[in-house]
């Protein structure tokens, strides 16, 4: 009596399932993010709702609750046209403001020379700026640097406009 060497479908799947329990080489690794810092004054409330939202979206985030965040700003070569309430540094960019997280994954994926990202201002709709009954405003998300800012990003409160 002979043994089937055929390998069924419903077998290959299973052993594609377990492979990454075993340490196989079939291991599917979800590319980690770098770990961000974020620098903020001890009472805004926003910059914390801001830090849960890039935390959901899989972000390692330690805060720095400091009252001088403007030393900061000009150190990193944040411009002060596009400053906001709290800056954040990762993977060797600034992030300024209410930057969605998946436009900082975007950033993060595409690598462009520059020093960073900025939410001008504080606008309504943006993360952590969500105002319950109010229309959401729309804005630019700025990216900045040595040549000079462009759009990188447009929104109306969350969604790409």
């Amino acid at each position: 009596m002979g043994h089937d060497r055929t390998i069924s479908r419903r077998m290959l799947l299973a052993g594609l399932a377990a492979s990454p329990l075993m340490g196989g080489r079939f291991a599917l690794a979800a590319p980690s993010l770098p770990k961000m810092v974020v620098t903020k004054d001890p009472n805004c409330g926003c910059c914390t709702a801001w830090i849960e939202h890039v935390r959901a979206a899989g972000f390692d985030v330690s805060v720095v609750e400091s009252p001088d965040v403007n030393r900061l700003k000009v150190r990193l070569g944040v411009p002060p046209a596009l400053a906001s309430c709290h800056t954040a540094e990762i993977g060797g960019y600034v992030i300024e403001g209410h930057v969605p997280a998946a436009t900082i994954k975007r950033l993060l994926s595409e690598k462009p020379e520059a020093k960073g990202l900025a939410v001008p201002g504080m606008p309504v709709g943006s993360p952590g700026m969500e105002v319950p009954g109010a229309e959401p405003d729309t804005y630019e998300v700025v990216l900045f640097g040595p040549a000079g800012q462009r759009a990188y990003a447009r929104f109306k409160g969350s969604r790409e406009a």
